[in-house]
């Protein structure tokens, strides 16, 4: 029996998000296609009442709704904004704000997709790809070079839409690295460890002479550091170490500590995506539940036994992003580590349940990272597509085709 295809009898409109009329359809269209498989855990996003929340905060951006008649089907999320793709070689320059080696930095036009939706009841007519299509069609006309876009290894589905229907081939592998917050401080090793709370500007200095050359990195970094998302970059430095003085431990300013750098150092700056959104697990059983409630009573009862407690997943929680993870020297390890670990407590003062980051999966800073490999993903996958033909530097030709580097940098504001 021949089976018509309905996909072609619809008429689907694809149109801006208008938030006057249109957050409840989303919000509805949100929870159906967050339903999890009956007897497993789900993860839930709570955006708050704001459907662009996730990419609001970017240089560029915009959301499309789907319809059929007047009924949201679909929806999809995208920004653009401009990052390092490669370095170059240039000559040696004596400018303390320039990278201080002789490869500078070469930026490109990067669009990014992500929040990709499709109502359940109205799959298989096509409706996925003629959002990308219609979102790939405005980074175009705002000069994209290329677009990417992130998903789960095993998401079949998501995968073969942007890999076999719109062109993207397989690009990075980063992992995400997720950790709990406990109910009792974590150590910092304050006594060989010094943490030093940056200004922006001071922060943006470091990061574009140190950093600028990393994948990703984005060349607005100034906009990220100085967003009141950001609680702050914080500095880990040997105690004793050059920057400082030496009878009241204050901090000197940036130049003196690029152009003497401490032996060791390492840099970090945390996210609030709290204020973003929240997490919610479901389908957990009464026994899982309990088990966790039991540890987090433990670990409050006896917090000097520093004890590992899972915080309760189970109701809104929210989490805070470590990124523009970073340093250099023989015990950069250590400094990373008390640095994760200040960044914990700063997350349990700030009343969440997770700190979280997204590294390399070939950065060596990552074995310095404290997280639970159950509630972690090794392995992200970064798809990309070139938008046009022509490039604005040739050093680097076709960025898809590169190979990866040991570091990426991950901006928090599409996280």
């Amino acid at each position: 029996m021949a089976v018509e295809d309905l996909s072609s009898a619809i008429v689907v409109n694809v149109r801006e998000f208008d938030p006057n009329k249109d957050k409840e359809s989303v919000e509805a269209v949100e929870k159906i296609c967050e339903v999890g498989p009956s007897g497993k855990l789900s993860l839930f996003t709570d955006l708050h009442g704001d459907p662009i929340c996730r990419v609001r905060n970017s240089p560029t951006f915009l959301m499309l709704v789907a319809e059929i008649g007047n009924e949201i089907v679909g929806m999809i999320r995208g920004c653009i904004k401009t990052v390092t793709c490669g370095k170059k070689v240039s000559r040696p320059t004596k400018n303390i704000t320039e990278p201080n080696s002789n490869n500078v930095p070469v930026f490109t036009k990067l669009a990014y997709i992500l929040g990709l939706r499709v109502s359940p009841n109205h799959r298989r007519m096509r409706i996925g790809l003629k959002l990308v299509q219609k979102m790939e069609q405005w980074f175009r006309e705002n000069g994209a070079e290329y677009s990417y876009m992130a998903t789960e290894n095993d998401n079949v589905a998501s995968v073969n839409l942007f890999t076999d229907k719109c062109g993207y081939s397989k690009f990075r592998t980063p992992s995400i690295l997720v950790n709990p917050v406990f109910a009792h401080s974590v150590k910092t090793s304050s006594s060989k460890v010094t943490i030093i709370k940056l200004n922006p500007n001071d922060a943006e200095l470091i990061y574009r002479n140190k950093f600028s050359t990393t994948e990703f990195f984005p060349r607005d970094i100034d906009s990220v550091l100085k967003n009141k998302l950001t609680l702050g970059t914080f500095l880990a430095v040997p105690k004793n170490g050059p920057g400082f003085r030496p009878n009241n431990w204050k901090w000197t300013g940036p130049v003196s500590f690029l152009l003497d750098p401490p032996s060791s150092w390492a840099l970090i700056s945390v996210w609030n995506c709290k204020d973003l959104f929240t997490l919610e697990v479901k389908g957990a059983s009464r026994v899982r539940r309990l088990l966790a409630k039991t540890t987090r009573v433990i670990d409050k009862t006896f917090p000097w036994l520093r004890l590992p407690s899972i915080p309760n997943f189970f109701e809104p929680f929210g989490f805070h992003l470590m990124y523009g993870i970073g340093g250099e020297g023989p015990e950069v390890l250590k400094m990373v580590k008390a640095l994760c670990g200040f960044a914990h407590n700063l997350a349990m003062e700030n009343g969440c349940s997770a700190v979280a980051t997204e590294v390399s999966s070939c950065d060596p800073l990552r074995f310095a990272i404290p997280h639970w490999k159950a509630l972690s993903c090794e392995e992200d996958l970064w798809c990309i597509k070139r938008l046009g033909e022509d490039y604005s530097d040739g050093s680097v030709g076709d960025w898809t085709k590169s190979k990866p580097g040991f570091s990426i940098f991950v901006d928090p504001r599409e996280f």
